[in-house]
């Protein structure tokens, strides 16, 4: 089943660690035209405008009503932010999410890490790995491994790994 709509890209004001966040919200209706009586979390592939997407997650926000966060990747594929309208085309993605190997490998060879990681859900192991496959040079992919092997070894899950990060940034 695949649906089509029109949503307004919107934004998080003060939301605790979604302040910032960009989105689009799915509306019950379309929703469980998607997954019928889901509740949870899923994954989702489709088109943006035109610019494909695969393995995104639908986040659950009640009422049968779910978001879609916007990272910068698909902001910038779709040249849109808060408060532009995009074309929306979703059905449900039911390829396995595979995390990024040369993580996968790091890992391994850091105890501390490993434990935390093999504790942390599916979904928060997919937000490391999406950051990490994501850097466009071998020197920013390295670094990011090494920053992500840092958190988990001080048992940090993503989002305050990145505000640390940030605040590390401005200093």
């Amino acid at each position: 089943m695949q649906i089509k709509f029109t949503a307004t890209i919107l934004k998080f004001g003060d939301m605790g660690e979604k302040t910032g966040w960009r989105y689009i919200e799915i509306p019950h209706d379309l929703a469980k035209q998607l997954k019928p009586g889901w509740k949870k979390s899923f994954r989702v592939k489709g088109k943006l405008d035109a610019f494909p997407i695969k393995g995104v997650a639908l986040l659950p926000m009640g009422e049968g009503d779910f978001i879609m966060p916007l990272n910068a990747t698909i902001r910038k594929g779709i040249k849109k932010e808060h408060g532009d309208e995009v074309k929306v085309e979703l059905q449900e993605d039911h390829a396995p999410f595979k995390i990024d190997k040369d993580l996968k490998e790091a890992i391994t060879f850091e105890k501390e890490a490993n434990i935390f990681w093999n504790k942390l859900p599916k979904s928060e192991q997919r937000y490391f790995s999406k950051w990490i496959s994501s850097a466009k040079t071998k020197e920013t992919k390295s670094k990011r491994i090494v920053q992500a092997i840092i958190a988990l070894e001080r048992k940090q899950k993503f989002g305050p790994m990145l505000r640390a990060l940030k605040e590390q940034k401005q200093k």
